[in-house]
């Protein structure tokens, strides 16, 4: 699954960073720690690897 906006990628990414102990689990916070606790690292590593180029910076809210 593709990340939704660049927002999404980038807490991927932070919370991959942590899965993988190059940055520490104590600086994640909101979106990025809730994606290190209930993801696996190939789940994080497919929504950080999302090309960011065509993506908004935030996701639009769905009804």
């Amino acid at each position: 699954m593709p990340a939704q906006s660049k927002a999404q990628q980038k807490a991927a990414g932070a919370a991959l960073a942590a899965k993988r102990g190059e940055r520490e689990k104590s600086d994640l916070i909101g979106a990025s720690k809730e994606m290190y606790e209930s993801m696996d690292e190939d789940q994080l590593e497919e929504l950080a690897s999302t090309k960011r180029k065509s993506l908004p910076q935030k996701a639009s809210k769905s009804d």
